[in-house]
């Protein structure tokens, strides 16, 4: 990577004098809490959260920025879900909201995830969520306050590619277009892509999911209470480490499942963290990525793998990682009949601005063995899954 950007080392200077609170993350963590409006008898989500942001503050290479971001990342989850328990509690009926035949795409990430759920929100009978309706869920709010949200989103956006330029090279964010359920979901692997927590990882591995996809699900609920209701199409790749809880809270969902060879997809992801968490940590590890990476994704693969038995044929669609990435024009209508969805004129006219490189961007270049790894590690750690993508790609 080059050198840390200008405007992150001011950042990291500017932060210092607030640095030493991350010695006493339990008074930081109740300082939080009574910012956001907790109620009595979410003990336990609360709870959650101080576990985390008291282990979070242990990464001992964390920058001020790094502290700053992971009180942002609990304070956020935090304040959306005391405002959803509230609006629940005054509208009653928002819990009753049906959330039918949602879309989930799924699969390893660096698998054009992305860009098959950018396909999906072309149809204007689909509705997938924005990211700054992620970061602040509500209902339709004054249009003073929903820009306020959006703002909020943007600036969060801004400060992703001010201080890791290369950042929207690889994953380009806006914050009115769509994003991925992560930003949602309370608790996920992606506060290891932000610092070494491996206290919150061993905890990660145990968890039960079911009570998380419950809380999505309202998210969802309120975003759709009082406005037209369209079939919902959602994505992460998190998802295919928990395809049980999600199906047990989803169960009518169609699971849309991309492909690509993992040793594409490691090295690419590996890459996406390490220019994300240069943000965060100073000095980087970079063979420590690597290595985490491939657990963690391998892992996921083989929880999916093991869900993806209990799926129904008809609710399970597999893309090659051709049908987008290589001719969009004839994968994207195979993509549509694959769902039961429509595919229009109007949709084909809009596919180029979302198949299109954003403006500004370069191309991504990324290595296995800048990470420590190599062919035949990545190769053992997906061979069930590689025997699997065999299959697709033959079918």
């Amino acid at each position: 990577m080059s050198s840390t950007p200008l405007a992150l080392t001011l950042a990291n200077l500017l932060l210092r004098p607030g640095f030493g609170s991350r010695r006493t993350p339990d008074r930081t963590f109740d300082r939080l809490v009574a910012t956001t409006g907790q109620a009595d008898g979410d003990e336990r989500f609360v709870d959650d959260f101080r576990f985390l942001l008291r282990h979070w503050a242990g990464e001992e290479n964390l920058t001020p920025v790094g502290w700053l971001s992971a009180q942002g990342h609990v304070r956020r989850h935090l304040t959306n879900r005391a405002r959803i328990r509230r609006l629940i509690a005054e509208h009653p009926a928002i819990a009753r909201e049906p959330v039918e035949r949602p879309v989930f795409v799924v699969g390893l990430p660096r698998t054009a995830t992305t860009l098959t759920h950018g396909v999906l929100s072309l149809s204007e009978e689909h509705r997938c969520p924005l990211l700054w309706e992620l970061l602040t869920p509500d209902l339709d709010v004054p249009p003073k306050q929903r820009h306020k949200a959006i703002t909020s989103a943007r600036q969060m956006v801004g400060g992703i590619n001010l201080f890791a330029p290369r950042f929207r090279d690889i994953h380009p964010l806006r914050a009115e277009g769509p994003d991925e359920c992560t930003f949602a979901l309370p608790h996920t692997v992606m506060p290891l892509s932000q610092a070494r927590i491996p206290e919150y990882r061993a905890w990660h591995y145990g968890r039960d999911f079911v009570p998380d996809y419950r809380h999505l699900k309202q998210v969802f609920q309120v975003l759709q209470y009082g406005r037209p209701r369209r079939r919902w199409v959602l994505k992460s790749p998190l998802h295919t480490e928990n395809l049980d809880a999600l199906r047990t809270v989803f169960p009518d969902a169609t699971i849309v499942w991309t492909h690509r060879d993992p040793v594409a997809v490691v090295p690419s992801f590996c890459s996406l963290v390490e220019h994300g968490m240069a943000i965060t940590v100073r000095p980087l590890d970079l063979h420590g990525i690597g290595a985490t990476w491939l657990e963690l994704l391998s892992r996921s693969m083989t929880r999916g793998l093991a869900a993806r038995a209990a799926i129904p044929r008809e609710a399970l669609v597999d893309v090659p990682y051709s049908w987008l990435g290589s001719d969009p024009a004839t994968g994207a209508p195979k993509l549509y009949k694959s769902i039961g969805a429509r595919w229009t004129d109007a949709d084909a006219s809009r596919l180029p601005e979302i198949t299109a490189r954003p403006k500004g961007t370069r191309p991504h270049s990324y290595d296995l063995a800048r990470y420590g790894l190599t062919r035949a590690d990545v190769d053992s750690a997906f061979a069930d899954y590689n025997a699997l993508r065999a299959e697709v790609d033959r079918a």
